[in-house]
């Protein structure tokens, strides 16, 4: 039977960009599902297509596990980025911030590991890694904004990579052991955090 992926429309037709969604989100499923064992016959029969239509749209599994992190990491970019819009204080900030990331890994986690640490998904952590370096970046410049410290400083910056480091191997840590509820590992990294972040903040408004 035929799929309605397969009809005659090429990559850069109209209608390609969607088809492409459409196959990412059947490739998302089967990582889900199957976490290191996914495969790209078990991927184009969740699309209803064959293999050839994958590789015609994304070239090779590495191309198609690359696109694959990229919307992943843009979605929770963009979960992140409104819950630092959406805290009134600096601390609820870091609370919904880390609590954005944990629900984010503990939604997916056989997709969180695939792409971190799967040896399979290798051509796409290129794109985590700039995930977490773009992540990183952000969380500078917010401490910076928060704290009075010069935007792009030494210090603003070690601080954004620390953290984004620190949550995501406790992060680590807890999808693989399942110590406690994600809430009360959020009010511990919190806890950690406000200890220096809050510190900081409270001497930029009283100088």
């Amino acid at each position: 039977m035929t799929s309605l992926l397969d009809g005659p429309d090429r990559v850069g037709r109209p209608g390609a960009s969607a088809r492409r969604e459409e196959l990412l989100g059947a490739a998302a499923r089967i990582v889900q599902r199957d976490g290191v064992q996914s495969s790209m016959a078990a991927i184009a029969a969740e699309a209803g297509i064959t293999k050839p239509v994958l590789y015609r749209h994304f070239g090779d599994k590495g191309g198609l596990y690359a696109a694959l992190a990229e919307r992943v990491t843009d979605r929770l970019m963009a979960g992140l980025q409104a819950a630092l819009a959406t805290g009134r204080t600096p601390q609820e900030r870091v609370l919904l911030t880390v609590d954005a990331y944990l629900a984010m890994i503990e939604a997916e986690p056989q997709t969180y590991r695939f792409l971190v640490h799967s040896t399979e998904a290798a051509p796409a952590q290129g794109q985590v890694r700039s995930f977490l370096r773009r992540l990183a970046d952000l969380l500078g410049d917010g401490i910076a904004a928060e704290t009075g410290l010069a935007e792009g400083s030494v210090r603003a910056r070690a601080w954004g990579h620390g953290i984004c480091g620190m949550v995501q191997a406790a992060g680590d840590w807890w999808l693989d052991e399942q110590p406690c509820p994600r809430a009360e590992l959020t009010a511990e990294l919190t806890a950690l955090l406000w200890g220096a972040y809050g510190a900081g903040s409270s001497r930029a408004q009283s100088a």
